[in-house]
Formats: C-alpha cells, structure tokens, sequence
C-alpha cells in the first residue's frame, strides 16, 4: 500500500491535503471545472506564503471517467501557475491490470474526460501525474513540480480489494471492478443500478423486459436520491457474479451494452447527449447504432490504444 510517511523534505516544508473535499464540492455542470480551478487559485491564493507544498492522496480506480482525474489535472494546473510543488501520495489501481476501450477525442474534453486516453488506462493517479506533466497537458504546457512517492510492495497484477469505498456509489470491490464496463448505462436511458444498494453491480429498465433480473431504484440518501427509473420496476441483469469473468477477461464488456440496446423496446431514444462525453468519442454510439458486432466495435480502438500504450510506457513505476 502506500506510504504515509514523507520524505526527507525540511523544516520549511508543510504539507496540506487537498482533492476530494474540493471534488465533493461540485455537482456536474459544465462550469464545474472552472470553479474547480477557482477554488484551487484560492486556496493558494491564500496559503502559499505558508505552504511550500501540497499532498494529493485520493482513491483512484483507474477509470477515464471517474473524476478525480480530472481534479488532479486542476490542482497541478494551480500548483503549476502559484510555483507550488506537489507531491502526489500513490495509491493501488483495483483496475490497473488492464487497458481497454475507446481512445478520447480532444473535441469530447469534458470534466468526465480531460485527456486522450482510453476508458481504461491501466496507471495508479502517480503515473498519471507523471503523464499529465510530461506530455504537456497542463495550461500553456506549464509543468507542475511533482514528487509521487510510490506504493511499496504492490504490482498491477495483484487483486485489489479497497479497504474503504472510494465514493458512495463505489460501495466494494464487485462495483469497482465492474464500474468501467456499467457506467456506459449512465449515458443511455437504463438504469445502471443507481437507487438500489448494488450500484453499478446491475442494469436494468422497464422497457427491457423479458430479461431474467428485476428491480426498483429508489431514493437512498447518501446514495442516490433521484435515480433514474426511480419506483419503476426495471428489467435487466444482475452482473454481481461478473467479477471472476471481468479480472480474467482482461477488458471492457461491451457485450452488456450491446445486449441492452438490441433488447430495448422503448420509445425514448436509448443514448443521451451524455454517452459521447463517457465513451470520449461518438464514434462507439455510431457503431452500436448501425448493428455492427463487439469485434468489429473493438477493431476501431486497436491503433488508438496501441498508440497510446507506448505513450503510457514512457510512465511507469510498477510492474
């Protein structure tokens, strides 16, 4: 695991955490990240006459989407800008053990995608930083001076199971595990098992039925409050057995998606707006739409990801 112990830094440095409680303090807007940044400027603003340092330690699970990605670009952004070094305190990646998925295009940056890198990328938060740094991905190509003190004793092929959830939503390792492949769901009109106490373990609508598992999200403070489908029954599947076939399979399970989109009867439009921000690229929507098969879907990703693979090699800690 990590270490919680700093290096040898001196008497005039002072360490002060940030990154979650800035995250937990936007809802999802589009003007999210610039009041992300706001709030960083802020925070240095007023503290770098006494802090020299800053520490980033946050749960990361390894998934373009999950957002504290994003905040950790943010917060370099504002280290970067104020002169203030940055030490990146590594975690294990539960999902580091593979690379899959569509490649983002630059046009579909949002806060749930900064980068162009797959919906897996298969690096702890410190090797990200350091990919973030070295390609130039900051404003203006400033670089943050970072310091990533690295687990000991870990390796991206060892199971990860969290010893406390990373978010609400995230609440073990079977929803961590599956949350790459699930999350798709959040970019259609299917319940991707927000309001139920599984999310992300099953999906489901009521529009889908004949399919073998059923449930009805509802409000669950602290959770979901209004879930998609909320007191609808819902049809769908329960992946909770998944784990095995996902660790062992080594990539994305598109096939649910497929599934759901060939079962699905309604007539609200199965994809939102939402879907080509999640997969990075409208180029997957496009695909499913006009019926091609999971092969064909993953063929448009091999040279995207071969390229990025020699890109995320230049930034490696850990076997």
């Amino acid at each position: 695991m990590g270490s919680e112990e700093m290096p040898m830094l001196g008497k005039r440095w002072v360490i002060t955490g940030i990154g979650r409680p800035v995250y937990r303090s936007f809802p999802y807007t589009e003007r999210r990240k610039n009041r992300v940044r706001r709030i960083c400027r802020d925070l240095y603003g007023r503290c770098v006459r006494v802090f020299v340092c800053s520490r980033f330690y946050v749960q990361d699970v390894g998934v373009r989407f999950y957002t504290y990605l994003s905040t950790l670009h943010y917060v370099m952004e504002a280290c970067a800008e104020n002169q203030v070094p940055l030490v990146v305190m590594d975690r294990p990646n539960p999902n580091a053990f593979y690379v899959d998925g569509p490649v983002l295009e630059m046009k579909y940056r949002s806060f749930v995608g900064m980068h162009p890198v797959p919906v897996v990328y298969g690096m702890t938060i410190g090797e990200y930083a350091r990919m973030i740094n070295g390609e130039g991905w900051l404003k203006d190509k400033k670089k943050c001076d970072l310091t990533v003190i690295p687990c000991q004793g870990w390796n991206r092929s060892m199971t990860v199971d969290l010893p406390r959830k990373p978010s609400p939503n995230l609440p073990d390792k079977v929803s961590v595990m599956l949350y790459p492949s699930v999350c798709f769901f959040e970019g259609t009109v299917v319940s991707e098992g927000r309001g139920t106490y599984t999310p992300f373990q099953v999906f489901g609508h009521p529009e889908l039925k004949g399919m073998p598992y059923t449930f009805v999200p509802e409000s669950i403070p602290g959770m979901s409050k209004n879930p998609k489908c909320l007191g609808l029954k819902c049809y769908g599947m329960d992946l909770r057995n998944k784990y095995d076939e996902v660790r062992e399979g080594q990539r994305l399970r598109v096939d649910w998606l497929l599934l759901a989109y060939r079962n699905y009867t309604g007539k609200t439009p199965f994809f939102t707006s939402f879907f080509e921000k999640l997969a990075g690229t409208d180029r997957l929507r496009k695909d499913i739409e006009a019926g091609k098969s999971e092969q064909q879907i993953r063929a448009a990703w091999r040279f995207p990801l071969e390229e990025f693979q020699k890109i995320r090699e230049k930034y490696l800690i850990y076997k």
